[in-house]
């Protein structure tokens, strides 16, 4: 499994997380853990680099730089950890909801 380019289709941004800092980055966001079912996430990084790191049994990671974004997809475990000292906060996104 590798890490996905594109959120997929038919999802809408519902939530966000708080601005993290480098220095304040919660013990539990640096360690192994996952969205739940159907919630799906994108990391911005608004100053600095962060790695995003897949845990086993999946592979994968990716350095997220000023500006990029990377998808975290729904239920696969990661972690995070700044490289560059900055800023990042998370997008969350769910199914979007049938127009009445």
């Amino acid at each position: 499994m590798s890490i996905p380019d594109h959120l997929p289709p038919g999802v809408e941004a519902y939530a966000r997380s708080p601005e993290f800092s480098s220095d304040k980055l919660p013990a539990k966001l640096q360690a192994g853990h996952a969205t739940k079912a159907g919630t799906w996430g994108l990391l911005h990084v608004l100053e600095g680099a962060v790695l995003y790191s897949l845990e086993p049994p999946h592979v994968g990671e990716r350095l997220v730089r000023v500006g990029e974004t990377v998808v975290i997809e729904s239920e696969v475990a990661h972690h995070v950890k700044f490289v560059e000292p900055g800023r990042m906060f998370v997008e969350f996104y769910r199914a979007s909801k049938p127009k009445q």
